[in-house]
């Protein structure tokens, strides 16, 4: 008894705790059960618990101590270390001590200083080093009693770690244990998805234990250890670094740990030394692809989501609920399959080809020009909603843009070049559209010449009870005109008038009776390229649709954007 009372003495010392209140962790369990619960007994504390998982902070370089004390010889001992961020060196020591107290048999201790002089100096007895980012243990079937020094250091960066130490390995079994065959296994790969399956751990099963798994997939590597996928998705969201021993905190770095500075000081109100050296910081960095899953007991999991042709690494912990102790299995890795790959449409030079696109679906399209060319023109008529329409020759990007109507594109040539056209469907509907390639002169094109603005304006003032004045623009090629008008409700929308219409629908799908007129129109100066129509026996107080069709020298029409006119009801 007073020798498990020195080794008390001495640790308490060497902690520099200054106060006799705290007493050393102990293995009663009733004693025990409430010292681990009371975390003002290990806050900040340097010494370990008895049978109780613990987690600590390494700054980078600094060395950390952690004390505990086997009170009876030939005591079976376990020490595991998990490292969380980085690798680490840890080195297990038994401290010597002089087994009696001097003071010429009087049982009385030695001065306190004496005998922390003593533990300082002697480095004690090295038992079991290790070095790297592996969880690894140390185990004693008997060890003498006495002080146990557990030195830990991480060279490369700050980091997290956690430590168990007990007394008792045969049965307390903190750690859920692994099935024989501990691999995780994919037993089903698909674009999106990938199924794993594992063999459930007899922890839960055999002993009776809360056990439940947890799944984490990134795309960087496996992880060997809860704590180092945690540490890893922590550090994705924290907003600055742990701040490094011996520097004092600004007002700065208070109000990124959630403090709101004072008006009267901020280092005033919280001891702050006048002569700061404040930290610099680093940006949030990037939202990771790792994330965490836990799944309960079931041992097959399917991870959804996920992206085509590209590697994931998964790994599954068992984790006792009750202790929160948690083992890895041994993890594995897959790539996810390629997208199915389409059959691409050839475009032949100067022909139109109609296009149809499932909703959200998505079509490629392929031009290779025969003969040497300076120029590619390129109409995309989209017949339904808009779509969205991508160009590269040879792999490098011309263009990328939303189409509704009819868009024609220049396109500089290359000799021998080849376009890919990719065409995105929208995700209201299904898309139809026309397509056209072609190197040749706008003359010889199926398709009518347009200009760049297909809108159709009408002049308010020139408005009647009876007719409405539009223009329109035009092109320098000789093209054939046709408008069309249709009486529809007051309230007719936009948004009807897109629903109801196809665009691709030439004037032969339109009424007689709704025909005003057809003509020819060019002019060599672009800038006079317009004309206008007065379009007369309309009623009062009205609301027409009026259409513009213009016909290409082959049959194929474009009509111009739609236009909503309404005749004055009172003249």
């Amino acid at each position: 008894m007073r020798q498990c009372k020195g080794w008390s003495l001495v640790l308490l010392t060497l902690l520099g705790l200054g106060s006799w209140a705290q007493k050393l962790p102990t293995r009663d369990e009733e004693l025990f059960q409430m010292q681990i619960r009371d975390k003002a007994l290990f806050h900040d504390s340097s010494v370990i618990p008895d049978g109780a998982e613990i987690s600590g902070y390494l700054f980078r370089d600094t060395p950390k101590r952690y004390y505990f004390v086997v009170e009876e010889d030939n005591t079976p001992l376990s020490v595991t270390v998990t490292p969380c961020d980085a690798p680490l060196e840890w080195k297990l020591t038994l401290q010597e001590l002089p087994e009696e107290s001097s003071g010429e048999g009087s049982g009385q201790p030695e001065p306190l200083d004496q005998q922390k002089q003593q533990v300082t100096v002697d480095e004690g007895t090295e038992l079991f080093t290790y070095k790297g980012n592996d969880v690894e243990s140390y185990m004693a079937t008997s060890t003498p009693s006495g002080l146990y020094q557990l030195e830990l250091l991480s060279t490369e960066k700050d980091s997290n770690f956690k430590v168990y130490t007990t007394t008792t390995p045969e049965s307390d079994q903190p750690y859920p244990e692994l099935p024989y065959d501990p691999r995780v296994d994919v037993t089903s790969l698909g674009r999106t998805t990938v199924t794993l399956a594992w063999k459930p751990t007899p922890t839960g099963f055999l002993m009776g234990q809360p056990v439940q798994y947890c799944v984490v997939i990134n795309k960087e590597h496996n992880f060997k250890s809860m704590c180092a996928a945690e540490a890893k998705i922590s550090a994705d969201d924290a907003f600055m670094l742990a701040p490094k021993p011996v520097r004092d905190f600004s007002p700065f770095d208070f109000v990124h740990f959630g403090f709101v500075p004072s008006e009267n000081g901020f280092g005033k109100d919280r001891g702050l030394t006048s002569n700061k050296i404040s930290r610099p910081y680093l940006a949030k960095p990037k939202t990771s692809d790792i994330q965490k899953v836990c799944i309960g007991n079931k041992n097959i999991y399917t991870v959804s989501n996920l992206k085509p042709d590209t590697q994931y690494y998964f790994d599954v912990f068992a984790v006792n609920s009750a202790t929160n102790t948690s083992t890895a299995y041994v993890g594995t890795f897959a790539r996810t399959k390629e997208e199915a790959r389409q059959k691409t449409q050839e475009l032949k030079d100067g022909k139109v080809a109609d296009v149809f696109i499932k909703r959200k679906g998505t079509k490629f399209l392929r031009f290779a020009p025969v003969s040497s060319h300076q120029r590619v023109t390129l109409f995309v008529h989209s017949c339904l909603d808009a779509v969205q329409v991508q160009v590269r020759r040879d792999g490098k990007l011309l263009l990328s843009q939303n189409v509704e109507g009819v868009r024609q594109f220049q396109l500089r040539g290359k000799p021998k070049a080849k376009y890919q056209i990719r065409l995105r469907g929208s995700r209201k509907g299904a898309s139809t559209l026309k397509v056209l390639a072609t190197t040749r002169p706008s003359s010889k094109q199926p398709f009518p010449s347009l200009p760049e603005d297909t809108r159709i304006k009408a002049f308010d003032k020139l408005r009647t009870c009876s007719s409405v004045t539009v223009a329109w623009l035009g092109t320098q090629d000789r093209n054939k005109y046709c408008i069309y008008r249709k009486e529809v409700a007051e309230n007719y929308g936009e948004e009807q008038r897109r629903r109801e219409q196809n665009q691709c629908a030439g004037p032969e799908t339109r009424r007689k009776s709704e025909k005003v007129l057809c003509k020819y129109f060019h002019s060599p100066n672009l800038q006079k390229a317009v004309t206008t129509e007065t379009i007369t026996g309309l009623e009062p107080g009205k609301t027409y649709l009026l259409d513009v069709y213009v016909v290409g020298h082959s049959g194929h029409s474009v009509r111009y954007q739609s236009k909503l006119v309404k005749t004055r009801k009172y003249c």
